[in-house]
């Protein structure tokens, strides 16, 4: 899965998952209810700074903030793209 874009120096693209639509208990969750994502995919990856080489690598799956990050539509896809210091965790 190639995507046409590139991020710049600490910069991440992630793909957010797809919010929960169902509880543990069985009941469904509607539109105006749901959470937005805090877990998404790593899709690209900037190249660091000058003395800070990324962590964070394609096809890592993340924990970010919940407000983090700058939303992005390409080719119909949802995107966020962030700083690697507001992913809070690699899972």
């Amino acid at each position: 899965m190639g995507v046409n874009i590139k991020p710049l120096s600490d910069r991440v693209l992630v793909e957010p998952m797809a919010a929960e639509t169902k509880t543990a208990s069985g009941l469904y969750i509607p539109d105006t209810a749901k959470e937005k994502p805090q877990q998404g995919k790593v899709v690209a990856v900037g190249s660091g700074k000058k003395d800070h080489d990324m962590t964070v690598k394609i096809g890592d799956t993340v924990l970010y903030g919940k407000y983090a990050g700058t939303e992005l539509k390409l080719e119909g896809t949802d995107y966020l793209i962030m700083r690697e210091d507001d992913i809070l965790a690699i899972i």
